[in-house]
């Protein structure tokens, strides 16, 4: 996953100020009842952060997906980018660490929606990091943890 982000990052001809990890929300209410879905996240991105070697902060965790009327897990992801930009950060990336594969929330929601909210508010620069699927060292991890979690259920592998 660091690898993924660093790649893409030297990519651009522009350097994020922020950085945004969006995860699939769930009602607060599963957290509320102790599901560890929340502090799984808060991990990963903390994890995440050290690895890459990124000042505290830059790195921002939030949540994507919510409907219906109750609350989910916040920061919203749509409400931070407009919020972002209309504090003034010009530049941001997203990426979709719980996502193993880019896919309707990943390229519709995040990739479009929400680069179109971040503009309309002012924002410059908005990048989409694209899920493991889309780079060779990617797969080769999918594929390794495949193969060991079927290790043993089917012959051959």
């Amino acid at each position: 996953l660091a690898l993924s982000i660093e790649k893409h990052l030297a990519t651009l001809d522009f350097s994020p100020e922020r950085v945004i990890a969006s995860y699939h929300g769930i009602p607060k209410s599963y957290f509320m009842k102790g599901d560890p879905y929340h502090c799984h996240c808060l991990k990963t991105s903390r994890l995440l952060e050290e690895r890459l070697g990124w000042e505290k902060g830059r790195l921002m965790t939030t949540f994507q997906s919510r409907f219906g009327p109750e609350e989910w897990l916040q920061p919203y992801t749509d409400k931070t980018v407009e919020k972002l930009a209309e504090e003034g950060i010009r530049d941001i990336a997203v990426f979709n660490p719980g996502f193993v594969a880019d896919c309707l929330e990943t390229l519709e929601e995040i990739a479009g929606e929400a680069g179109e909210i971040f503009h309309e508010a002012g924002g410059r620069n908005f990048t989409h990091i694209p899920c493991l699927n889309d780079s060779e060292e990617g797969m080769m991890v999918i594929e390794a943890i495949v193969r060991r979690e079927l290790s043993g259920w089917i012959e051959g592998l």
